[in-house]
């Protein structure tokens, strides 16, 4: 497939859709991690650790295809997606917490991502493939996710109105510009696109049932409170694959490695859905080992 029109696009998507987050983000958002210094640790390590290691062991118990593995590692170190914030309010969760997780895993990801891309190209492509994140590369992604998420606050400092009129109509832009890349993808690769479903399908069912499983038991257990539970749980299960798409097609130059992107971005809304509804279900609790034990 030619590459050009994703080069170009996706990263426009990714930084309207980082704008837009932006938007909805103020100073005060980053000095809340001070309250929840355990709940952001809960995420983040279960984020970087947990979820990256599961995902390692889903690519070698299946045997996927290498390009397909690097690209489950990819999806599995990329932030949660604004979407988390949606889904959170949607499903009663704690939407302030969700905002100060996912700009916090959206600047450590900055960091965290390249690192692990390379340690999963190196693992299962190997050194001499000419795949790889030089430093100008790593620069590209730096710049076209922090800078915008700035402007965007900037935006709201100064305009706070403006903020309020436009955030909303940015992501939505940002959603149709994505639907029509993947529509775009799925249409280049339609004679493929079954087999890429029946080669990565299940790993991305298994990624994501435990994405938001783990997100909302493993704070339960540690007695974080129900509503924070259900913010947790969005922002672990929902990954953010624009960026996974953007940095698979665009700094990569290998559509193959952004096939997991673009299933999971179909699997995730359907499981979080599900899931969403079910917790939705029970009566908010204070006390999370209380909510675990109805479970």
């Amino acid at each position: 497939m030619d590459s050009g029109f994703f080069s170009l696009f996706l990263p426009i998507t990714l930084a309207i859709t980082m704008m837009g987050l932006g938007l909805q983000l103020t100073v005060k958002d980053f000095l809340r991690v001070s309250r929840y210094p355990k709940v952001i640790f809960i995420v983040l390590f279960s984020q970087l650790v947990i979820l990256t290691g599961l995902t390692f062991l889903i690519c070698l118990v299946l045997d996927l295809p290498p390009l397909l593995a690097v690209g489950m590692m990819l999806l599995a170190a990329s932030p949660g997606g604004a979407t988390a914030n949606l889904l959170s309010y949607l499903y009663k969760g704690d939407v302030a917490l969700n905002i100060t997780l996912t700009a916090i895993n959206t600047i450590i990801s900055i960091f965290t991502l390249p690192f692990i891309m390379n340690l999963s190209l190196y693992y299962f492509i190997g050194q001499d493939t000419g795949i790889g994140l030089p430093l100008e590369k790593m620069a590209q992604v730096f710049l076209i996710t922090l800078i915008p998420v700035v402007i965007g606050m900037l935006i709201r400092a100064k305009f706070p109105k403006l903020s309020d009129i436009v955030h909303m109509p940015m992501r939505f832009l940002s959603i149709a510009f994505l639907s029509m890349l993947l529509i775009y993808a799925i249409f280049q690769e339609r004679f493929n696109i079954i087999e890429y479903f029946a080669s990565i399908g299940i790993a991305t069912f298994i990624l994501c049932f435990s994405s938001l499983f783990l997100g909302y038991c493993l704070p339960l257990l540690m007695d974080i409170p129900d509503k924070m539970a259900r913010a947790c749980t969005f922002e672990v299960g929902i990954h953010n694959t624009t960026v996974s798409m953007t940095i698979a097609i665009s700094v990569l130059n290998n559509v193959t490695i952004a096939i997991p992107a673009g299933i999971y971005s179909i699997v995730m809304y359907v499981f979080a859905g599900i899931f969403g509804f079910m917790i939705s279900q029970q009566k908010l609790s204070y006390s999370g080992k209380s909510r675990l034990s109805d479970l």
